[in-house]
């Protein structure tokens, strides 16, 4: 059976979804429609790529993600398909993709305008429904539009490195209010070497020199980092609120300074 997800900055509830559902079954009546996610903040392309970068590969291939976040386009903006790694995509050129792919995709196509009987307010009722049972039906993109060399790029923050430090920041805040920064397991390893260290958070505020491999390492209520299933280093309170308690968001930094000394001497 087919598959679309849907990744939306609507609310559950909003009739945005059940329309979109409606027409996407209508037209093309065996799809599994999965909902990702619709609480991504409004507008916020950031935390949707987010989201689909690390959800997307999870499913079969040939799945068919609809990003309906800030899918109104601006000037000099288009409704892309992308075909990547094996799944396909259909969203605003706003950015959004260069965050979500790591090489260049297979295949972009540009979609076309809207029906003339459609809804000039909700592109997504039309055209994005469109390009995606043209995918199903027709297994490709195929036909489907003129095709694009590239699209518009947007740079994900990076952790930047000095001499023995890791200056990196929170990038991503989940439902249990974890903050997740940019610093990666292979990023801490490479420039660690297995030497001592000191995490500090909020302008040197809060320190820590451990790094836990499970949240239950540590009492309830206390602050702890690990590196989560993303191999990303996460600030938590075992049982806490952590982003709250810590007063932690998106452009919150944190720091890993390595000594001379290895580990256990």
């Amino acid at each position: 059976m087919p598959i679309v997800t849907l990744t939306t900055d609507w609310i559950q509830d909003d009739y945005y979804t059940g329309a979109i559902k409606g027409k996407l079954i209508s037209a093309c009546p065996d799809l599994n429609i999965i909902d990702i996610s619709h609480k991504i903040p409004v507008f916020n392309t950031a935390r949707a790529a987010f989201v689909i970068k690390n959800s997307f590969y999870h499913f079969p291939e040939g799945t068919v993600h609809l990003i309906c976040v800030n899918t109104e386009p601006s000037a000099g903006e288009s409704l892309l398909a992308i075909e990547y790694n094996g799944h396909f995509f259909i969203g605003n050129d706003n950015g959004m993709f260069g965050l979500i792919f790591k090489e260049q995709p297979s295949k972009i196509t540009e979609l076309g305008p809207a029906p003339a009987e459609g809804p000039e307010s909700f592109i997504s009722l039309d055209i994005m429904v469109q390009g995606a049972c043209h995918i199903v039906k027709e297994g490709g993109l195929g036909g489907l539009g003129k095709e694009r060399a590239g699209y518009e790029r947007t740079i994900p923050r990076r952790a930047t490195i000095e001499q023995d430090v890791i200056n990196g920041s929170v990038i991503y805040i989940d439902s249990y209010h974890n903050a997740i920064t940019n610093i990666t397991k292979e990023l801490y390893e490479r420039i660690g070497k297995g030497r001592q260290f000191e995490i500090a958070l909020q302008s040197n505020y809060y320190r820590l020199n451990r790094i836990n491999k499970t949240y239950g390492e540590t009492s309830v209520g206390e602050l702890l980092v690990l590196f989560n299933s993303l191999d990303l280093l996460e600030v938590a309170i075992n049982k806490g609120n952590a982003a709250e308690l810590l007063n932690l968001n998106n452009s919150s930094t944190i720091r890993i300074k390595f000594s001379d000394k290895k580990k256990g001497k």
